[in-house]
């Protein structure tokens, strides 16, 4: 009888994955490489503890107490002694193109070794009215025509894979994208044989790889999109174990009253809600902060799956276009609407309304807190880096007609820096058990990057760890680097990383506690972060002493739901 018990407890601890512990390594196993002594914070959220880390191939072979691999053969050893050994960081909301350069320089020199994209709109999958062009002023890159088909969001993915990525790589696929597949950018409800087209392209993505459904809901054509019709997208992906991730159509004004669209979407459609980069914007919102949170946690103290993420900066980044009415972009005319005399006093008298339905930024920041950054054509360079306040006298026009004049121009979105936030919303947001972190930035090469970027596409997770952990002492470190790992992987069923685990892939950040640290701004955003020695992906080393190593093992991953 004892012997049955112990073999059926063997069987349900099999069961689970897992092999029963021996204690230690096979005495022939050879390991590629060992990290030795460093202090190992394993991304659970436990306490560090010395140790060492080894790796065979892709995987993490073992992690045990410091010394306890030194009696087993090794290829190399490498003593990270004073330095923390994590996983790899997880940036769940980044806007990288894995197209171009590849190597996505600004963020694995973070420690980032795996981006997930899609907010709001996604290259693919892509059909004629995706490829009519006039949509800068979504939350997303759009279609260029590059994948149609019933598999094309697998045929981008698959575009990725096959370029070569540094970090990994996944997405969710763009709500606006969905709608404007279906419906071009018309306002207005989906017909019935539009919301058909709709469930159709979110299962068919599911079914490709995408995490779930990501919207951006400030920005036309993604603002167009009703609750009802969300709710639906969300039910045909609920059977995929999709997650509905957005930017909310309100962080301001609105701020609490959207966390209940979300909320309402995510129940009705059953699934679990994550809202984008939390925040409360615009000074008269500041009080808000304290009780977006508590709205969270009384829904899931009610059982409801909401969580959110945010970046650590009191600033926020978009296209100068969303200081606009979201109706002068139907149909991809915003240019044209700017042109017309008649529409432009109308766009003008309602970018002046402090009462808008839609997000006003341009009025929740003031023009003093409206900095300009993407300007491309050389009679708008001199603008560069300045705010909307000194760039206003210097065109001898009021602040709107200079906002409308530069989009005239430029005929682009305009990369634009928003001073929103309070410093004391983003240390209570920090804090929060359910927060994780995310970019909401592309990946950018210093040494061939133009123009000006926000620093977070630099900065994001050293500030976390720098200012935040050491020197404010907001959070634990060890709570910083789960919020920074599983609790990514987790939430999005991404199995097998996140954690410093035997069998997991060899996704690791190397750094130094003391001196990691962003230098990224504002004024001169295009410099790398310090303090992160070494990074791998999959087995491979992509930084060294602080430097990309030109390496690409990325991976491009893929939703619960793939096929």
């Amino acid at each position: 009888m004892i012997r049955r018990l112990i073999f059926l407890g063997f069987l349900t601890f099999a069961a689970c994955g897992r092999q029963p512990s021996t204690g230690a390594p096979r005495p022939q196993a050879e390991f590629d490489l060992v990290l030795e002594n460093g202090h190992v914070v394993d991304g659970t959220g436990a306490a560090w503890f010395l140790g060492d880390v080894a790796i065979v191939g892709d995987r993490i072979a073992r992690v045990g107490a410091a010394g306890s691999l030194r009696r087993f053969p090794a290829k190399q050893r490498l003593d990270v002694r004073g330095l923390v050994i994590a996983p790899g960081f997880i940036d769940i909301q980044s806007g990288t193109n894995f197209l171009g350069d590849g190597r996505s320089v600004s963020k694995v020199t973070q420690g980032i070794t795996t981006e997930i994209l899609g907010e709001g709109g996604t290259p693919a999958p892509t059909n004629d009215k995706t490829a009519a062009g006039g949509q800068f002023a979504t939350g997303g890159p759009q279609g260029t025509g590059a994948y149609p088909g019933p598999h094309g969001f697998r045929a981008w993915l698959d575009a990725m894979q096959a370029h070569g990525t540094s970090p990994n790589v996944g997405s969710f696929i763009g709500a606006a994208t969905v709608r404007v597949y279906a419906k071009g950018q018309a306002i207005g409800k989906p017909d019935a044989a539009e919301l058909d087209t709709m469930r159709a392209v979110v299962r068919r993505a599911m079914e490709d790889g995408a995490f779930g459904i990501g919207s951006a809901l400030i920005y036309p054509p993604g603002n167009y999109a009703t609750t009802d019709e969300l709710t639906e997208m969300a039910k045909a992906m609920s059977p995929y174990g999709g997650i509905y991730i957005t930017h909310m159509r309100s962080e301001a004004d609105a701020l609490l009253e959207a966390i209940d669209e979300a909320i309402t979407i995510g129940t009705k459609g059953g699934v679990p809600v994550e809202i984008y980069h939390l925040k409360a914007a615009g000074t008269r919102n500041w009080v808000k902060g304290p009780a977006a949170i508590a709205k969270i946690d009384s829904a899931r103290r009610a059982g409801v799956d909401v969580q959110a993420d945010m970046y650590p900066y009191v600033a926020g980044g978009t296209g100068l276009s969303a200081c606009t009415p979201p109706w002068a972009s139907e149909n991809g005319k915003l240019i044209d609407n700017l042109q017309n005399p008649e529409m432009r006093a109308k766009i003008k008298a309602e970018m002046n309304n402090p009462h808008t339905e839609w997000e006003n930024l341009c009025l929740l920041a003031g023009p003093e807190g409206v900095l300009v950054l993407g300007l491309n054509k050389p009679e708008n360079k001199q603008y560069a880096g300045k705010r909307l306040s000194e760039i206003a006298p210097m065109m001898n026009k009021s602040w709107d007609d200079a906002a409308m004049d530069l989009l005239i121009s430029e005929r682009q979105r305009i990369g634009t820096v928003y001073f929103l936030m309070s410093e004391d919303n983003v240390k209570l947001n920090l804090a929060q058990p359910w927060i994780k972190f995310g970019t909401d930035a592309g990946g950018v090469d210093p040494d061939s990057a133009r123009g000006l970027t926000h620093p977070r596409a630099y900065g994001t997770f050293p500030k976390i760890l720098g200012h935040y952990v050491r020197d404010e002492k907001v959070m634990p470190l060890e709570d910083a680097v789960r919020k920074a790992t599983s609790a990514v992987a987790t939430r999005l069923s991404i199995p097998d990383r996140g954690l410093l685990r035997e069998g997991f892939f060899a996704d690791i950040a190397v750094f130094d506690p003391n001196t990691i640290n962003d230098h990224s701004t504002f004024e001169s955003p295009h410099v790398l972060s310090e303090g992160v020695k070494y990074v791998f992906v999959n087995g491979t080393l992509i930084v060294r002493d602080g430097r990309h190593t030109g390496a690409k093992p990325g991976r491009v991953l893929h939703g619960p739901g793939a096929r």
